[in-house]
Formats: structure tokens, sequence, C-alpha cells
């Protein structure tokens, strides 16, 4: 589908729900729902602090029953181990041959860390004070190294290599196997991975850019950042802000897509927007900014960010899961698609392609095969 002249086409994606800490089936249909109205991707949040099953690991079930589109489990960086992180991520990309995303998070509480028997130390000097917990911005810095190293790992073996010399159908050769040999901070990770170059090369890293210290991390090795916005002017120029300064860490900032945020309820089917709802944007809410109307309502909001330049697409965040993505894909994208401003189909397999992403170069390769 083209787009209209001047503008580009919309990315749309869904954040799925879990009714229970052990549902692994109701995600599964969401994003079989998601899949029938072209939607980008889905995301599945996950938190140390919060009982439950594993995101990626749900979404590894979502992969055979899903064909197209793109899964986005979150994975937080404090705490774990990086190459296990990137291990991880890679085997859902080769799952779901090429759709594999992360949402990158961390771990803002000292009681989480004890979950992983990593209290803080004590104080040498002061015994009964124990060393302060970073601070998010800390965090976040740990979180980019992650996000870093995790890209090295995937570019450690070039894509016709395989795992282990006299195992594969395409033995791996010395040449095109490569140690990474990070340092950072707080980790260091000397490679190569254990898992064969993933489909995409990278799978797609995702942030909520929303606060100030993801931002930065966001600007400098997301593909895709999340901002929670309540109008279109505010959502101008935080796109702006992630461009100007993807532009200063020496990346092209075409190559990030600003998606803003909004949950939706959509349980007053075709009745206009409540008041302070819609007519430019959503109500600020303790769990931030959102629209409640109905379907229509929600498609002329997003026409009229996407025609202010506010935003590549939107994120949304069903208030009724099941009744509001139904909404979502059955209404909201019939208008859009009408109207030129999404897609009718997947012209691509993977997710890259749906976000309109390149593969990247494996550095490594384009550096004359080095190690």
């Amino acid at each position: 589908m083209t787009a209209p002249p001047g503008r580009a086409l919309l990315h749309l994606a869904a954040a799925l729900d879990r009714r229970a800490p052990h549902d692994a089936v109701t995600p599964v249909q969401q994003a079989q729902l998601a899949e029938r109205g072209a939607l980008d991707f889905v995301t599945l949040g996950d938190t140390f602090a919060r009982p439950g099953l594993d995101a990626l690991a749900v979404l590894s079930r979502a992969a055979p029953v899903t064909g197209r589109i793109g899964l986005v489990p979150t994975v937080t960086t404090t705490h774990t181990e990086p190459f296990h992180v990137q291990a991880a991520v890679a085997t859902l990309d080769w799952v779901s041959r090429g759709r594999a995303g992360w949402q990158i998070e961390v771990s803002r509480t000292e009681a989480e860390a004890r979950l992983f028997g990593r209290g803080a130390p004590e104080l040498p000097a002061h015994p009964g004070r124990t060393r302060p917990f970073p601070s998010v911005e800390a965090l976040w810095r740990e979180a980019g190294e992650v996000a870093d190293v995790a890209a090295r790992l995937w570019d450690s073996r070039e894509d016709d290599t395989g795992t282990r010399e006299g195992t594969t159908d395409r033995p791996a050769r010395r040449n095109k196997v490569h140690q990474v040999d990070f340092e950072g901070a707080t980790f260091s990770v000397k490679g190569p991975s254990t898992v064969p170059r993933p489909p995409q090369g990278h799978p797609v890293r995702v942030v909520d850019a929303t606060g100030g210290p993801a931002r930065r991390t966001a600007a400098r090795y997301a593909d895709v950042a999340l901002v929670r916005v309540t109008g279109p002017a505010e959502a101008c120029a935080v796109r702006a802000e992630l461009r100007a300064t993807a532009a200063g860490f020496g990346r092209d900032p075409d190559d990030l897509r600003v998606l803003a945020g909004l949950g939706v309820d959509l349980g007053g089917g075709e009745c206009a927007a409540e008041p302070g709802h819609g007519g430019g944007g959503p109500r600020l809410t303790a769990r931030g900014p959102l629209y409640r109307g109905g379907p229509v309502g929600l498609a002329e909001l997003i026409t009229d960010w996407h025609r202010a330049g506010a935003a590549d697409g939107f994120h949304l965040t069903p208030v009724e899961p099941r009744r509001d993505l139904e909404r979502l894909v059955n209404a909201t994208v019939p208008l859009l698609q009408h109207r030129g401003l999404f897609r009718t189909f997947y012209p691509g397999s993977t997710l890259r392609e749906h976000l309109g992403l390149t593969r990247p170069a494996n550095r490594y390769a384009t550096a004359g095969g080095t190690s």
C-alpha cells in the first residue's frame, strides 16, 4: 500500500494482557487477533516485582501460531547476564523467523535485587549502613551497555557460519567468528555468541522513552521509542528531541521510530469521545494518557496527530483487553486503512520490514573479517 504524498504510513502496536500470573493462553490469542489487524507488533510486559510467567517464553509460544506480527517481550537488563539475554532474544528471532524485538527495561528497587541474592553490600567504613541502590540514570546507562554488547554478540558470528565446527551443514570458519571483548562499567563479555546471527541481524530494540534517563538510552540504541504524551504538540517536541539526540550520537534519525503511547477505552461504542479525551489529545490519568470514546473517535485522533507529524505511530494499551483490541482491529484499523494511512497487508515477513528498517550490516564483516 502507498502512503499519501508527503506522509509515511502509520505504525501501530498494541500491549497484550495477562489476566493471571500463570496465563499463557490469553496473550497468544490476543497476538493472533492483533495480526488480523496487520499491526506491526505486540508487547508483553514483565517485571521482577510481579510473580508470573516469563514474557519472552510466553511470546515464544505465540511464534508458531502467528506468521507476520512482531513479538516484543519486556526484558529487564538489571541483574541479568547480558550474554544470556542476547541468546534468549536471538532464539526468539529464530523461532519466529525474524519477528522478534525486546523492550528494554530496568529494575528500580533493591527488593528486586535481593531476589537474585544481590543485596547491596555494606560499606566498610560504615558497618551499619548499606550501599545505596544505583540511580535510575546509572541503571539506564547499564541498559544501554547491554543493548550495545547484545548487538556486538549478534555480529560475532557472520551470517554464513554455524556455531561449532563439524556440527552444522556450513561449518564455522575461524575468520568469520569474532571475539567481542566488551568492557562495560558493571560487566565484561568476551564472546562470541553461542547462537547463530539472528535472521534480522539485530532483533528490534524498543525503549519506553517517557522518562528522562531512558530517553538518552533510547536515542542512542533503540529502533523504536515509546513516549506517553497528551497532545500532538508535546509529541512533536519529544520526537524532535529524540531525533536530534540520535543525530548527536552519529545515528541517522530516520532509523528511529517514535510511537505515542496511549491507553484506550473503547467502551463508548460509536459514541464521540468524552470531553477531554478526543479533539487533539487524551486525558492525563494516574496511569498515563487515556483516550475514552469509540473506535471512530480514536481513528480521528490518530489521523489528526499523524497529519500534524506528531509521531511515527501509536502503541495502544487496551483498558479492557479483549473488547478494546477487537474494536481496534475491527473498527479503528479499517477506517485508517480506508484513509490510506495504514497498511492493508504485511508487505514483508520480518519486524524490521514492517517498521521500514534495514537489516544492519555485520560490523565485523564490514571491517574486513578480522576478529
